[in-house]
Order: structure tokens, then C-alpha cells, then sequence
């Protein structure tokens, strides 16, 4: 990094982000484009998670249900929104080699600091609570495991993440990946069997003005765009890019950026795919047979096999659906670690920190499965995505801000149109979600 770019942050870093895996993993020099494609490959799928979790299911459903495949615009929207989104945090975390919260711990005060540590926490515990409630979910659709039991076996996976994560960083992101497949595996097989009409998803993908005109629709479309861009995610990816041993030079960083960006771009297409599958699913299942009322997981589960007739339809959904949730653990307490490293700087044993991590998401997910069952926890879902669209500006204003800055970033700097456009995606971002919130707590 140059003089005047170190400078420009108001102090030094202490340590690495993620410092017992960082460059860790090799760039191979002079080797070919898909070489080094597949070096870089990896940071992305890890991120794609976050667009694909749990909470994305239930307003993913509810679209297709009611409103057929007129928005899976707003998922196209929403997964371009992501792409920048991401790109910006690849070169936060190449150029400035800090992650997101080490860069807000330079540059804000400690007051300031504090409540945006704060804030993020409460979102990765919101998120944490959808992939616990998901998992718990599927256990019990797969294996009528009941909620609760279903809750504490997902504190496991603490366990699970400490024995890959000291056998070495890209043994986290194949298992990654590994999932990833499954997921993508059974909703092409949903896609198949539910034989939608393909002209129809084509006309889907293009905005439709009946979507900002119907009260209803745009709630739906809102929540989808809330439920999509992760605050945890940006966090994640400027540390994770780290990872990868590349120069650290002006070269060496231009061509990690490139890299980087494709990978993470690849990754969040498949995202998309698998967000649209679902509203796919959603439409050509229960929209065109009248059963527009489906609106959560388990009517979902209980509904496809009866009205496809295929056996494997409900399997195959509560399969992907158990993966979603564990693929969503992995990167969700990783982030969380990032976070309190970043922010203040203290350092727990990792295992310690994803204890406390899950158990935070742990406990209000058991005491409500306790008292209210099933229905309690689809409400704490979407409760969980509420509190994930509170805290998204907290993380993309930023973010914005760091990159566009040429004092913190040199030549790196976000160029005029992607600034422009960086500022117009936020604005769009924060004013839909505020609606969302005034609509969740006063709408009728």
C-alpha cells in the first residue's frame, strides 16, 4: 500500500483480518485465466450463501403464490443491486486491506463505532435466527424432529465449523460449494417436474408497473429486496478476499479486484437462480392451481408432492432447504467473528465467539418454538428479515462512502458513474426499507 493511501485512514490496523487464515491461500504466477480463476474461486460462493438463506424462502414463496412470476423482476433488481454492492466490498477489502468494521474503527469515532457494532450484531443474530429457524425446519419436515430438538442440534455446528476451519480456509469453502450443488441440484429438479411456462418466466424477468401500483405486490416485492442484500455479507466478503496470497501491489490488487469481482458475480447468478427457482416453484405449483394463501415453508412442504404428484417434490424442497440453513451457519457466525475482531478489536478464541453467536440465536428461536410451535416461528422469520432491513444502510453507507473516497482508495477510487450509481442503489435501498418497516409495524 502507497504512503499516502495508509495515511489517509486515521490509524494503523493491529492486526489482520481473520489473521489465522489470512493469505493463506496461493496465487499461482504466470499460470492461465482459468488457473487463477479458480484461486480466486471460492470468497463468492460463501457470500451467494447470504442471497439464498432461509429468509429469503418465505417472501420468495409468497410472490410466486399470489402474483404468479411477475416478480421475479424485483429478484433480477434485487441480485444487480447485490453484484455492486459486493464488487465494492472486493475492492474495500483489496485496496485498503481492512475489512468493513476495521475500516468503520478507523475512521468514525468510538461512539459512533460502538452503535454500529451494535447494530450489526443484532442483524447477524437476526440472521443467525432465520438459518437456526430454517434448519430446525427442515429436521422436522425430513425426520419429524421436533422444532425444539431440532433448535439445539444446530448448535453443533459450531463444532463442525472449528474441525474445518483448522483443517484449512478452502475446506470451509467446498463444503460450501458442496451445498451449494445440492441446493441447485434439487430446484432444477423442481423446476423439471413443475413444468412451468417458460415464455411466461421470460415475461416475468421484464418490470411490470402493476408491481409499484398494488399495494400487496409491492410489499411482497419490498420484502424481497430486503431479504436479498445481507449487511453481514459486506462485512464478510472485504475480509474473506483476504484470504488469498495474491501481490501486494498496485498490479497485485488490480488483478485480485478482477478476479475477485468474477467470482463473486459467478456466484450470486447462481444466487439468483435459486431465488427465482423458488418463485418458479412458488407460480407454477400453487399459483396456477388456486392456492395463492401459501405463504410459509411448511404449507409449501405439505402442498408440492399432493399437487405435482411426484413423492420426491416435498423431499427434495425440505433437502435444500437444510442446506440453505447450514450454508447460512458456516458464513453467518464467520462474519460474526469479522465483526467483534474488526470493531473493537478484541479477540476470543474462535470457538468461544461462535458459541456466543449461536446462542444468541439459539435461545429466542427455543423460547418461541416452546410457546407458540410452528406458527410462532414463521413469524420470528420474518421478524428476523425485519431486523436484517433496519440495519442494511448502517453497512452500504459506508461502504459507499470508504470507496468513493480517493484519499482512502488512490486510483482505486469508485469512478463517476459507479459512484452515481452506488448513491442511487442505496437511496433506493434505504427509502424501500423504511416503507417496509412503516408497513410492518403501522400498515393495516
Amino acid at each position: 500500500m502507497n504512503l499516502n493511501l495508509k495515511n489517509a485512514w486515521r490509524q494503523d490496523k493491529t492486526s489482520n483480518s481473520l489473521s489465522e487464515v489470512y493469505s493463506s491461500i496461493k496465487i499461482p504466477k504466470n499460470a492461465s485465466f482459468w488457473r487463477k480463476y479458480l484461486a480466486f474461486a471460492g470468497p463468492g460462493l460463501m457470500v451467494a450463501v447470504g442471497y439464498m438463506d432461509p429468509g429469503n424462502w418465505a417472501t420468495d414463496i409468497a410472490g410466486g403464490a399470489q402474483f404468479g412470476y411477475t416478480l421475479l423482476s424485483v429478484i433480477l433488481i434485487s441480485n444487480v443491486f447485490a453484484i455492486v454492492l459486493q464488487h465494492l466490498s472486493v475492492k474495500l477489502g483489496v485496496v485498503a486491506e481492512r475489512d468493513l468494521a476495521q475500516a468503520c474503527r478507523d475512521h468514525f469515532n468510538p461512539t459512533t463505532n460502538f452503535f454500529l457494532w451494535i447494530f450489526c450484531e443484532i442483524a447477524i443474530a437476526a440472521c443467525d435466527l432465520a438459518e437456526v429457524i430454517g434448519s430446525a425446519i427442515a429436521l422436522n419436515l425430513l425426520f419429524q424432529i421436533p422444532l425444539t430438538w431440532g433448535i439445539v442440534i444446530t448448535t453443533l455446528d459450531v463444532l463442525v465449523i472449528l474441525l474445518l476451519q483448522s483443517r484449512g480456509f478452502r475446506w470451509i469453502e467446498s463444503i460450501v460449494g458442496g451445498l451449494i450443488f445440492i441446493i441447485l441440484a434439487c430446484f432444477i429438479y423442481e423446476i423439471i417436474i413443475s413444468q412451468p411456462a417458460f415464455t411466461e418466466v421470460l415475461g416475468g424477468l421484464v418490470p411490470k408497473k402493476e408491481i409499484v401500483q398494488n399495494p400487496a405486490m409491492l410489499y411482497i416485492a419490498i420484502g424481497i429486496l430486503g431479504a436479498t442484500v445481507m449487511p453481514h455479507n459486506l462485512y464478510l466478503h472485504s475480509s474473506i478476499v483476504q484470504t488469498r496470497d495474491y501481490e501486494r501491489t498496485k498490479e497485485g490488487k488490480k488483478e485480485a479486484i478482477k478476479f475477485a469481482t468474477l467470482d463473486s458475480t459467478f456466484s450470486l447468478m447462481l444466487a439468483f437462480f435459486i431465488n427465482a427457482a423458488i418463485l418458479i416453484l412458488a407460480a407454477a405449483t400453487f399459483h396456477i392451481t388456486g392456492n395463492k394463501h401459501i405463504a410459509d415453508i411448511h404449507d409449501a412442504y405439505k402442498m408440492l408432492t399432493p399437487i405435482l404428484g411426484a413423492s420426491m417434490a416435498s423431499i427434495a424442497f425440505a433437502i435444500a432447504l437444510l442446506a440453505s440453513g447450514q450454508n447460512s451457519t458456516l458464513t453467518g457466525t464467520l462474519a460474526g467473528q469479522i465483526v467483534m475482531e474488526g470493531f473493537l478489536n478484541i479477540r476470543l478464541k474462535p470457538w468461544l465467539r461462535r458459541l456466543i453467536t449461536r446462542l444468541i440465536a439459539v435461545i429466542p428461536a427455543l423460547i418461541v418454538a416452546l410457546l407458540y410451535g410452528e406458527e410462532g416461528t414463521t413469524e420470528l422469520l420474518v421478524l428476523s428479515q425485519v431486523i436484517l432491513s433496519m440495519q442494511l444502510s448502517f453497512a452500504v453507507v459506508p461502504l459507499v462512502m470508504f470507496t468513493s473516497d480517493k484519499a482512502k482508495m488512490g486510483e482505486f477510487v469508485n469512478k463517476p458513474v459507479l459512484k452515481i450509481s452506488v448513491w442511487i442503489i442505496s437511496f433506493i435501498i434505504i427509502v424501500l426499507n423504511l416503507y417496509l418497516l412503516f408497513q410492518t409495524f403501522f400498515g393495516e
